[in-house]
C-alpha cells in the first residue's frame, strides 16, 4: 500500500495504475452528475426547470447552454450548502481555487495529466462557488470581485502554461499559445464592454465552456495513452491535444465576436442604401475572385518560374488589386464618385496591402516547417478582414466622403 502510494506521489506508475488514476475520480464523477442529471430531468417534467438568475445574467452559450447550465448549478447544490454553512470566507474559497488551479499548471508540466486535470476541474467549481457563497451572505464588495478576477486569470494561464512547457518541443505548443491568447481576451473584452458600458457576455466558449472541455480532456487523456501508448516515455496525451485546439480555436472566435459587437454597438450608425450584409457578401466575393487569380498568379510564378515567395506576392497581389476594384466600383458598392481620386486611394490601399500581405510572408518563410501556400492564405485572411475590407467601404469607395461630395455640403460664399 505505501508502495503503490509512493509511486502515485512520483509518478511512476505502471499502465493499469495511470488508467486508474484518470477513471477512478470519472467514475465517481460520472455517477454522482450522470444520477443528478436523471433526476432533474425528472423534476423538469413536472415542476419545470428550476432557474439560477446568475445564470440568466451571464447570457447563452453555444456548447454548454441555459439547460445544462441551470442543471450544473442545480446538482452541485448540496456541496455548496456544506461550503455554506461552514462560514469559510468567499475570499478563503477564490484563494483555495486559485493555488489548485496554479497547482494544475504545475503538475501538467510535469507530465501529471490527470492529476492536474483534474484539480483543474476542482478549482473550476470553487470559482463558481465563491461569488455566490459572497452574495448570499451579502458580503459581496468591489475587493472581492477583483480578486476573483485576476485570480482566475492566473489559473487559466498557469495551466496552459504548463501545457506548453509540456508540448514545448512539439507543435501543439503553438494551439497552447493560441488558447492562452483566447482566454485571456474573452474576458478582457467583456470587461473592457462594460466600462463602455456595452454588455457583451455571450460567445460558445466562455469559462465555464473552458474548464470543461480543457479539464476533462486533460484529466481523461491519460486512459488513451495507458491502453494505445503505454511504453511511451513522453506521451501526446490526444485527448488533451483535441481539447487544447478546440479551446485555442472557439476562445479566440468568442473574443473576435464580442471585439466585434463592441464596435458595431459603439461606431456611429451609417445610413447605407443597401444592406451591410449584402455589401459584405459581395466585397467577400470580389476579393474571391480576385484572390483566385492572385494565388493562380503566385503559383505559377514560384512553381514554374522559381521567383521568391515575397516577391511573387507583390505581382500576384497587383493583378488581383486590378480586378477586385473593378467588381466592387460596379457591383458592390455601385460607386459614382470620380475614377481618378478613387483610384489613387484605391492604389493606397492596394499598395499597402500588397507591402503587408509580402511582408507577412517573407516572415512566414522563415520557418521552414510551415509550407508558403499556408502562410499565404494566413495572411492574406488576416490582411483581408483587418485592412483591405474597412478601408475599401469607408474610405475608398464611401461617396458621401469623396472631395465632390464635401464641396456640395460646405456652405456657398455669398
Amino acid at each position: 500500500m505505501l508502495e503503490n502510494l509512493v509511486a502515485w506521489l512520483t509518478g511512476n506508475l505502471s499502465p493499469s495504475a495511470r488508467i486508474w488514476t484518470a477513471l477512478g475520480p470519472a467514475i465517481l464523477a460520472c455517477v454522482y452528475f450522470l444520477g443528478g442529471l436523471l433526476i432533474f430531468c425528472i423534476r423538469v417534467a413536472f415542476k419545470g426547470v428550476p432557474r439560477d438568475e446568475e445564470t440568466l445574467k451571464r447570457g447563452n452559450a453555444g456548447f454548454v447552454g441555459y439547460f445544462l447550465r441551470h442543471y450544473f448549478f442545480w446538482v452541485i447544490q448540496p456541496l455548496w450548502a456544506v461550503i455554506l454553512r461552514s462560514g469559510l470566507p468567499a475570499n478563503a474559497l477564490s484563494m483555495l481555487s486559485g493555488l489548485l488551479g496554479i497547482s494544475s499548471g504545475v503538475a501538467v508540466a510535469a507530465g501529471r495529466f490527470a492529476l492536474g486535470g483534474w484539480l483543474f476541474l476542482a478549482a473550476g467549481i470553487l470559482d463558481v462557488m465563491d461569488g455566490r457563497i459572497a452574495r448570499t451572505r451579502k458580503e459581496a464588495n468591489p475587493a472581492g470581485a477583483a480578486l476573483d478576477s485576476v485570480l482566475d486569470r492566473y489559473v487559466d494561464s498557469a495551466m496552459l502554461m504548463g501545457l506548453a512547457w509540456y508540448y514545448r518541443d512539439t507543435w501543439v505548443l503553438l494551439p497552447a499559445l493560441g488558447a492562452l491568447l483566447g482566454s485571456s481576451l474573452v474576458p478582457y473584452v467583456r470587461a473592457k464592454g462594460e466600462g463602455l458600458g456595452v454588455n457583451v457576455r455571450d460567445g460558445a466558449m466562455q469559462r465555464l465552456e473552458r474548464v470543461l472541455f480543457l479539464g476533462a480532456g486533460t484529466a481523461l487523456s491519460p486512459i488513451l495513452e495507458a491502453v494505445f501508448w503505454p511504453e511511451e516515455k513522453h506521451p501526446m496525451h490526444w485527448m488533451a491535444v483535441v481539447g487544447l485546439v478546440f479551446v485555442a480555436i472557439m476562445s479566440n472566435l468568442t473574443a473576435i465576436s464580442r471585439f466585434r459587437n463592441l464596435v458595431k454597438a459603439l461606431a456611429p450608425k451609417r445610413q447605407e442604401a443597401r444592406s451591410e450584409k449584402a455589401i459584405v457578401s459581395l466585397n467577400a466575393a470580389a476579393g474571391a475572385i480576385a484572390t483566385v487569380a492572385d494565388f493562380a498568379v503566385v503559383l505559377a510564378l514560384v512553381e514554374w518560374m522559381g521567383l521568391l515567395p515575397a516577391w511573387a506576392t507583390v505581382l500576384g497581389a497587383l493583378l488581383g488589386a486590378v480586378v477586385n476594384y473593378s467588381i466592387n466600383r460596379v457591383l458592390t458598392f455601385r460607386s459614382t464618385a470620380a475614377v481618378g481620386r478613387q483610384m489613387m486611394r484605391y492604389a493606397v490601399v492596394s499598395g499597402t496591402s500588397a507591402l503587408l500581405n509580402a511582408g507577412g510572408v517573407a516572415l512566414l518563410t522563415l520557418h521552414p516547417q510551415l509550407a508558403y501556400t499556408l502562410g499565404w492564405w494566413l495572411v492574406r485572411g488576416v490582411v483581408y478582414f483587418a485592412w483591405n475590407l474597412p478601408l475599401q467601404r469607408d474610405y475608398v469607395f464611401n461617396d458621401t466622403n469623396s472631395s465632390d461630395a464635401l464641396m456640395e455640403q460646405r456652405p456657398h460664399a455669398a
